[in-house]
């Protein structure tokens, strides 16, 4: 547990450090009950809150850390470590006792640690000090995050851009309570216990399915739409800012009351039953929802006995159930890319269903699959989109050019240290990752001939290697859209949006950017500036209307612009350029024939070198070949779709290399 049972309540940091009280923030109630539970449990796996900016989500993190009870640390030690929990303490700690010494301690506040975007893992996890080892023979660890975080709130703002590799780290971590680190082939652990929390605005792009379900709440957070709401807000926000001390000393009962009551509800915990009833009824309704494995059960075991502590009882009941789950489902229920996540409704059925009373034991017990996430939204004419489909993986040629954009297509040698160590090589002037341990066995031969005065191995410039770092990238990949309305005969379009879709499922994936731009009747407009966020282009690809000319040649002009300045600002990225065509121009950019300013346009792309793919949706009896001419004038893959289905575009474009 990260709070003690009997530590004294202070509330003079508020007062001290004028941090804005966790019960004077209006509403989000969702939001602040899954922090007090996890502050109540941190066993129960941390939350991740998902939302528009401007919602208060790390103000209420920050005044959360405030409310909770000060902690008791081992003066000096680097992990926090808690004086009456002996099975818990650290490495170091134990060594202090070993050698007679006594371990005084302190108190202080619970630690907010926050996690920048850009951290690499050596930061996140901590590293072995290497050099310490070869001057004293002794193994040294460096802390890193995780460390400091040991027995506080661990705070990630836009987890969603985090690297993978960073992802699974923080969620292993806060799994087990345990940091493992491994390096140069010195193993080092420490406790880990912390409260992670989660920030992200899905607009920016999603977290993975995988990684999501790790998270064991989640909270959906917007602005609040009340009049009254809205100005209690701003009438309090102008009361702290005027006087931060008065406004705190104003919340102190509030402030202690709730702190108080997440004392009590943490030593009440061990002691709530848990009917086998209740746990049946939790097992159909995550079967009734079709929720994959079992972390969705535990997870709602251990909010619901929270719950039930919290409201001071002393056995789950159907109504703690029916709040659990209402922040453990909601983001669970998307299973594959794209998908529609099952409404509050279908949950809330699916609660009532099996929180009845008089319900019988196996009632209900049925898989359903969440509703297809296809629909029109406009009022203009739209034509379907078939979901995604089965595709083949992309088998990526490797890149030579140093890259730091994260992703998940292409091998490409590391820009930075974030990297994986995949090798070594000598040394060059500059360098300052140094691969230690071949450095070492680059001078073990040599120790017995070298002067290795108050040093365990002596080593030599020529001995030092560099670490040779790989990492996955992505691409970003520019869909132009023919929405002009010859593409509404005989189905073009539905066809056309189906292709775009699989190559869709494809970039997220791999996680890759990407842009769309549509052009119809007298102009092109662009739908969405390349964005990680996979989903907007997928929601812009629904809704997008079809009808009226085809001024082809300016939405391959728009293309050249928004790539040109994509290319500015991330120098890194691959750009790939996928125009959906019938090539049937007949808008001029500049008052030429249509067809021919397009075909300049496309020698343009070729000149600057653009990856491009062009997929020909004509289908006339009499084929006029004008998307293959704008292909050949590009040095584009050329690709008909009426020859290949939409799953088989991906293989076209992983044969082609495009994508690579």
């Amino acid at each position: 547990m990260l709070l003690s049972n009997d530590i004294p309540l202070v509330f003079m940091s508020c007062f001290k450090d004028h941090v804005y009280p966790f019960t004077a923030i209006v509403g989000q109630e969702k939001m602040k009950k899954a922090l007090v539970l996890n502050a109540v449990n941190p066993k129960i796996g941390g939350v991740l809150i998902r939302g528009e900016k401007g919602t208060a989500k790390s103000t209420v993190v920050r005044a959360l850390a405030d409310l909770l009870p000060e902690i008791e640390v081992v003066d000096g030690c680097r992990y926090g470590c808690d004086p009456r929990d002996e099975a818990m303490l650290c490495v170091e700690c134990r060594e202090r006792m070993s050698r007679g010494e006594e371990l005084t301690s302190s108190r202080r506040k619970m630690r907010v640690v926050n996690l920048p975007i850009n951290a690499t893992q050596d930061r996140v996890a901590g590293t072995i000090d290497i050099e310490h080892a070869i001057k004293k023979g002794e193994k040294k660890f460096d802390p890193g995050i995780l460390a400091e975080a040991n027995r506080g709130i661990l705070y990630v703002d836009e987890v969603n851009l985090l690297g993978d590799h960073i992802v699974d780290i923080l969620l292993d971590s806060a799994a087990m309570g345990v940091n493992v680190v491994e390096r140069e082939g010195v193993s080092y652990s420490h406790q880990a216990h912390f409260i992670l929390v989660g920030t992200m605005n899905p607009e920016e792009g999603e977290i993975r399915p995988q990684l999501l379900d790790r998270f064991a709440l989640c909270v959906d957070v917007e602005g609040i739409r009340d009049i009254e709401g809205r100005v209690a807000i701003i009438q309090r926000r102008l009361a702290y800012e005027a006087d931060p001390h008065a406004f705190c000393h104003r919340w102190a009962d509030e402030q202690r009351t709730l702190a108080e009551q997440i004392v009590a509800s943490e030593k009440a915990l061990p002691g709530v039953a848990m009917p086998d009833d209740v746990l049946r009824m939790i097992a159909r309704i995550s079967v009734d929802l079709g929720v994959d494995g079992h972390r969705a059960d535990i997870v709602m075991m251990k909010a619901a006995a929270t719950i039930a502590a919290f409201r001071g009882r002393d056995a789950v009941t159907a109504d703690d159930v029916k709040e659990a789950a209402e922040l453990v489902y909601p983001h669970r229920m998307r299973k594959k890319p794209f998908e529609e996540s099952a409404g509050s409704e279908k949950i809330s059925d699916a609660i009532d269903r099996h929180t009845q009373p008089d319900e019988a034991p196996g009632e209900g017990e049925r898989q359903n699959s969440p509703p297809p996430g296809d629909g029109d939204s406009g009022q203009d004419r739209q034509f379907s989109i078939g979901g995604p489909a089965a595709l083949p993986a992309i088998a990526p040629k490797k890149d030579r050019m140093p890259r730091s954009v994260a992703g998940r297509r292409v091998d490409s040698p590391a820009s930075t240290t974030a990297g994986a160590y995949v090798r070594s090589e000598p040394f060059r002037d500059g360098d300052t990752d140094v691969a230690f341990d071949a450095t070492l066995r680059a001078a073990a031969p040599y120790q017995a001939r070298r002067d290795r005065d108050a040093v365990s191995i002596a080593i030599e410039k020529s001995d030092l290697r560099r670490k040779v770092r790989q990492r996955k990238v992505g691409s970003t990949i520019l869909f132009v859209v023919d929405a002009s309305g010859s593409m509404g005969a005989r189905q073009r379009m539905e066809s056309a949006k189906g292709a775009v879709m699989s190559l869709l499922v494809d970039a997220y994936q791999h996680r890759d950017r990407v842009g769309m731009i549509a052009f119809r009747g007298d102009g092109a407009e662009v739908l969405l500036q390349p964005t990680s966020s996979v989903e907007l282009a997928k929601n812009g690809l629904e809704s997008l209307p079809t009808g009226g000319k085809t001024p082809l040649a300016r939405g391959l002009s728009k293309a050249i612009e928004v790539l040109r300045s994509e290319m500015r600002t991330s120098p890194e990225s691959k750009p790939v350029l996928v125009l959906v065509t019938d090539g049937k121009a007949n808008v001029p950019l500049n008052g030429g024939d249509p067809v021919r300013e397009a075909l300049g346009i496309a020698g343009e792309i070729a000149g600057e070198g653009l990856p491009m793919m062009v997929i020909d949706t004509e289908s006339d009896f009499i084929n006029l070949g004008l998307a293959r001419s704008i292909a050949e004038a590009a040095g584009a893959q050329y690709c008909k779709l009426d020859e290949v289905s939409a799953e088989g575009i991906v293989g076209v474009v992983r044969d082609s290399g495009v994508l690579c």
